[in-house]
């Protein structure tokens, strides 16, 4: 990973009318990264990829792509985009929008490379009104790579896919990944976040909650961990009273304690009943993280949980 800023965002807010969409954003991306963006709906996101990519004016702030308005570097040819909201023309085939993506760029690469990669390669002669909604997004998928672009931004690019259709999208995006291009994407599917970025970016109420890796903001955002066992016909009355337990499930014979104090719980634990079987303590994953941060009040009304 390089340290070139390919992407960056400095204090970039919008509205529109009384929503604040954007809230003074920053952001830098350097060269060979690949950046998941994560929110709930309304949060910001499609407004600060809309700004990255130049086509919505921020209020305030700046958008550079490699150290020039990002409109400069789009032109070109520099940035490939796929884009929510995007309708394809209903009487045109594969082939020939295949064709006219290629037509636009400095640069593009082989109709056939292309065609193979975006896995359109039986479909050229296939009208756009008879593809699946999968399919469909493949040709938009055509269209972000049809100039061999060094940035890839992907606004929720697997919407409509399959399982199978994404486990392949996410292998080609990772070929194009390991060959140097630089890849952000938005995306409602933790899954993809931390399987395939190297950095996670949250972003909730038009600001940015967190930024790391998906283990650091696991841990920025785990305030507690759990302790559970197996209670073997066991009651699990006063283990609420253990220091550092904070609430108590019972769930399939199994204790669940969620605790301030880890540490200070098992040990407490272990001189109040002596052998405590199958023990497990634990951190909240992504989605767990992704809640506390993005959705504090679901969050706290998951730990309330009996």
């Amino acid at each position: 990973m390089g340290s070139e800023a390919v992407v960056r965002l400095t204090g970039v807010s919008k509205r529109f009318g009384r929503v604040e969409a954007v809230a003074g954003i920053d952001l830098a991306v350097s060269q060979g990264e690949r950046v998941a963006i994560l929110g709930p709906n309304g949060a910001g996101k499609s407004t600060a990829i809309s700004i990255l990519l130049g086509l919505t004016r921020p209020d305030s702030g700046a958008a550079a792509l490699y150290g020039v308005p990002a409109s400069e570097t789009v032109r070109a040819g520099r940035v490939g985009a796929m884009l929510q909201g995007v309708q394809l023309p209903w009487y045109a085939t594969v082939g020939e929008l295949i064709a006219l993506a290629r037509s636009v760029y400095p640069r593009s690469l082989p109709a056939s490379e292309l065609l193979r990669t975006a896995g359109l390669d039986r479909l050229t002669r296939r009208r756009i009104e008879k593809l699946s909604g999968g399919e469909a997004q493949r040709v938009k998928f055509a269209f972000a790579l049809a100039g061999d672009p060094d940035l890839l931004v992907l606004d929720e690019p697997t919407a409509g896919l399959d399982v199978s259709a994404r486990v392949s999208f996410w292998d080609t995006v990772g070929r194009l990944a390991a060959a140097g291009r630089t890849v952000i994407f938005a995306t409602h599917y933790l899954a993809e976040a931390e399987d395939f970025a190297d950095r996670v970016v949250v972003i909730a109420r038009g600001r940015v909650v967190a930024d790391g890796t998906s283990s650091e903001i696991r841990r920025a955002a785990a305030t507690e961990r759990r302790v559970s066992f197996r209670l073997d016909g066991a009651s699990a009355a006063g283990l609420d009273r253990l220091p550092g337990v904070r609430t108590v499930a019972v769930r399939a014979g199994r204790a669940v304690l969620t605790c301030d104090d880890a540490d200070a719980a098992v040990s407490a634990l272990v001189q109040a009943r002596g052998q405590v079987t199958d023990l497990e303590v634990t951190v909240g994953g992504l989605t767990e993280a992704y809640l506390a941060l993005a959705h504090p009040a679901e969050a706290a009304d998951e730990e309330r949980e009996p």
